[in-house]
């Protein structure tokens, strides 16, 4: 397939596959980070937070399954090969989160609902994307640089798993699969999430997503010709990288970013012809949409300082138990919080 195809192309249709599968999930499961930490802190409702965590479990469970049967290296991965900034992980997680709140949606929140005909996600995903560039390549990149080192490479993969094997002297993978496990029971030990046979299942179907990608983009690395590196799913730099591909495709090769991004557009798209849900929407009110702007282009500098956004760091470096992930989760949910508190109630003092 290498040989036919190319590379660059496996790559792209390997990140499709994941992409549609994570549209998918968006449109007929509800899989959404702003939705989910809204439900669990103004709906008293955990459902959708603990899909969140069953996907997590699943992806985990899968990404140290592939490593227990040699199909996977994770110090190929940047989450694991590289040095954690702890303040790169709070500051730009905390930023991310707050865009995200004032934006309406994450990245890929915003592709699942451009999928469905929302005419306003799609300016979120140009000014998220733009926003991005100019953080990691562009004007803002040395002030990013000069305040966030770009982190070093370090001399062995760490990350919670690889740090406990150190510690006890068992097995990484076996570590790994234990912790993956208890995620699933934790999510699973709500009847909330129980009852839900179609959130279970598009839990499970973004671990796949996730899995599929470290495992794909591995056999690409490991065979092809062009080194490319190993990654998974994110929507924050990749967004922009598939804005300059349209724009300059005959210069460019395609890649599996923005075969993602592609991916879930399509698979959101799917989705809401499946639902009957597609329609087209446009905002009318002015001040929404300067919100939504601001909130997009904090949301693309939040995720380049944290080296990923709430799919990035939430899914895929936590599929790895990267030191990262968690820490900026929780950042995100923190910085989500205080954007929906500025929306919802204000920050008046209660009476």
């Amino acid at each position: 397939m290498l040989d036919a195809w190319g590379d660059a192309n496996v790559a792209a249709a390997i990140g499709l596959f994941g992409g549609v599968l994570l549209g998918l999930a968006a449109r007929l499961g509800r899989f959404c980070t702003l939705g989910a930490i809204e439900d669990y802190l103004y709906g008293d409702n955990d459902k959708r937070l603990r899909m969140w965590v069953l996907a997590i479990g699943c992806a985990v469970v899968g990404s140290f399954g592939l490593m227990a049967t040699g199909l996977f290296d994770p110090g190929k991965s940047f989450y694991i090969s590289q040095q954690w900034s702890p303040l790169a992980s709070i500051v730009g997680g905390g930023m991310f989160g707050y865009g995200m709140a004032m934006a309406g949606n994450c990245g890929f929140g915003a592709l699942a609902r451009l999928g469905g005909g929302d005419l306003r996600s799609f300016v979120i995903v140009l000014v998220m994307g733009i926003s991005a560039y100019v953080a990691l390549s562009g004007p803002l990149a040395w002030i990013r640089v000069a305040l966030f080192p770009p982190p070093q490479t370090a001399a062995m993969p760490s990350g919670i798993a690889h740090t406990l094997g150190e510690i006890s002297g068992l097995p990484v993978e076996m570590i790994g699969l234990v912790i993956g496990c208890l995620l699933i029971g934790a999510a699973l030990k709500a009847q909330v999430l129980r009852r839900d046979k179609t959130a279970m299942f598009w839990s499970v179907a973004i671990g796949v997503a996730v899995t599929s990608a470290w495992a794909g983009m591995y056999y690409v690395n490991a065979n092809g010709f062009e080194d490319l590196p190993v990654v998974s799913h994110t929507f924050s730099a990749p967004v922009g990288e598939a804005i300059l591909y349209s724009m300059t495709a005959s210069g460019q090769t395609v890649s599996f970013g923005i075969g993602s991004v592609a991916g879930v557009w399509i698979g959101a798209f799917l989705g809401s012809l499946i639902k009957g849900h597609f329609r087209w929407e446009a905002c009318e009110d002015p001040r929404e949409l300067r919100r939504q702007i601001i909130g997009a282009g904090i949301m693309g500098v939040g995720s380049v300082i944290a080296i990923g956004c709430s799919i990035g760091q939430g899914l895929s470096a936590f599929s790895l138990l990267a030191f990262s992930a968690p820490v900026t989760f929780a950042a995100i949910f923190a910085g989500a919080a205080l954007g929906l508190r500025q929306l919802i109630v204000g920050f008046a003092p209660a009476e």
